[in-house]
């Protein structure tokens, strides 16, 4: 068959339901394969919003996410969702296009060496040079992709490569287990937690998997250990229970930290470097378990007294079996902590002021979504907030990104979320400045009938840098800027769109918009002047004095 065929094929035998993507003339064999096959082409306006939509398919389901593009340009345009995949932990895989490498007749036109562009950015790399290989680089970029630790793969398929005949065979996936961690490690870790007064879990990226959630949920309420997630660990337990201490959205001095202070065991689970600490550890303080699928990158804030490493669902699950509740546990001082938190937290989440306060923001979007609703988040400083004050009742229920944190991922990302799970409620919360950045994926969105609600925060400016910027004791310079219409704007692509004039408006039109299936854009007028008192000056002041 022609080689495009076999390519199809082998997509198809790894399960791909979507390709996201733009083909140029390099991929036309490709897309001739594509049209008659299962899975379904979904054609974007940008390449950079095709990347963030497989990769975010790759992280809500576990499989791999595919995207297309075709060379030069289109490929470089990759380069940001590959970075977002691959410091993410999501599995995608990358497929572009190239110039025919027996024969040219064009010289070096748009070409350039795609695979070592993607190679710092990704597991796995590779040009096919010749159609017999289709299987096996197919194969071993799924596999690489998708195990632990996820993330990108990048495959160059050139255009005579495609155009020729190969009978090569499928080669089918193979049936692997993870090692598990051994029994002395387990029973190191046991003995730990059982002599510690006051131990507490903090669950990170790596943790959010869903055996793994299963078994952490059944560990935390055989022992009454309390919890603490990272920003992309929110969601993985339910955060309404009395046992969340909180997520670690700041750097340092929130109370969260004043808890782990105190802790004199903390359980590490699922750490990823990639995520800002959660905590720093030093000399005397709290012993650290690392549990993870590898062991601990140590570093001089990180340096764990024990490493129990293989599948962490299973881990956990040993640990339950073996831990014993212990009578010298005390975990009072967190209990206080996280009241004092909640008490601070609840001071601006009634606040009526217009523009709107981002603790009264946080508190209407989850007031208005679902329990099992999903947040997707593009960057900017509204993203500290979500993850500080949005209590997350299931796993990737808050997609924020705390590891490229690039902006122009939250829309896009919403629409994959939106087509994994049609049935729950979906809202992509952008800054202005980053949904500028992939606002043409509003017609992508339209033309696929998907109902999602765009909250658009309108400061007109890149806020989080000019918030920075005034604390650094800088000039107010460089980072104003105007914008369009964003009603009109949204009405343009055949969407609807919505101004809020006051704080109270925003809760019910949220919730209209949620009845009604339309691609909706609500623009929210915002207010950062706060940030300080909020998140420095009161959270110092009141977290010492606890």
């Amino acid at each position: 068959m022609k080689a495009s065929d076999l390519m199809i094929k082998a997509l198809e035998a790894e399960g791909v339901e979507y390709i996201f993507g733009i083909p140029g003339e390099e991929n036309l064999d490709l897309l001739e394969s594509l049209r008659e096959s299962s899975i379904k082409l979904i054609l974007t306006r940008h390449e950079q919003g095709a990347g963030f939509m497989a990769a975010t398919y790759g992280r809500l389901t576990g499989k791999v996410g595919v995207c297309l593009s075709t060379l030069g340009p289109g490929a470089t345009n990759l380069v940001t969702p590959a970075a977002y995949a691959q410091l993410g932990a999501m599995p995608m895989l990358m497929i572009t296009g190239q110039k025919p490498i027996k024969t040219s007749k064009q010289g070096r036109f748009q070409v350039i060496d795609a695979v070592d562009m993607m190679r710092p950015i990704t597991k796995f790399t590779t040009q096919i040079v010749s159609g017999d290989r289709i299987p096996s680089v197919v194969r071993e970029a799924f596999r690489l992709a998708s195990e632990e630790r996820p993330g990108a793969a990048h495959i160059e398929l050139p255009e005579d490569i495609a155009a020729e005949e190969t009978s090569a065979p499928l080669i089918p996936a193979s049936t692997v287990r993870r090692p598990i961690a051994e029994y002395k490690a387990i029973n190191a870790a046991v003995a730990m937690i059982e002599q510690a007064k006051s131990p507490v879990l903090v669950i990170g990226a790596g943790a959010n998997r869903k055996l793994t959630c299963k078994m952490l949920r059944e560990f935390v309420d055989q022992t009454g250990i309390p919890f603490i997630t990272t920003q992309m660990g929110k969601g993985v337990l339910d955060e309404h229970g009395e046992l969340f201490l909180g997520s670690t959205a700041l750097s340092d001095n929130d109370f969260i930290h004043r808890a782990l202070a105190k802790a004199d065991l903390i359980l590490n689970v699922g750490h990823d470097v990639v995520e800002k600490p959660p905590f720093f550890m030093r000399p005397g303080g709290a012993k650290v378990v690392h549990i993870n699928f590898q062991s601990a990158a140590v570093d001089p804030v990180y340096f764990p007294q024990l490493e129990v490493v293989g599948d962490i669902a299973n881990s956990i699950w040993q640990l339950k079996e073996k831990v014993t509740v212990q009578s010298q546990w005390d975990f009072d001082f967190f209990r206080e902590v996280h009241a004092a938190y909640l008490t601070h937290r609840r001071e601006l989440e009634d606040d009526d002021r217009f523009p709107i306060l981002p603790e009264r923001f946080v508190k209407d979007v989850r007031g208005a979504l679902p329990g099992d609703g999903i947040v997707t988040l593009d960057n900017g400083v509204y993203k500290i907030w979500f993850a500080r004050n949005y209590p997350a009742a299931y796993p990737n229920s808050l997609l924020l990104d705390n590891a490229l944190a690039t902006m122009g991922a939250g829309l896009p990302s919403a629409m994959a979320a939106k087509m994994v799970y049609p049935e729950r409620a979906v809202i992509a919360v952008c800054g202005d400045g980053g949904f500028m950045m992939n606002s043409q994926e509003m017609e992508t969105a339209v033309r696929l009938k998907l109902h999602i609600v765009v909250i658009v925060l309108r400061d007109d400016a890149y806020g989080m840098i000019k918030w920075k910027q005034a604390n650094m004791n800088f000039a107010n310079f460089g980072l104003d800027y105007g914008n369009p219409d964003f009603v009109a704007y949204a009405e343009s692509y055949g969407a609807k769109g919505w101004r809020v004039g006051a704080t109270e408006e925003l809760q019910p039109r949220i919730r209209a918009c949620l009845e009604e299936p339309a691609v909706h854009l609500i623009d929210v007028p915002v207010d950062y002047s706060l940030n300080d008192q909020t998140l420095n000056v009161t959270i110092r002041e009141r977290s010492k004095a606890i």
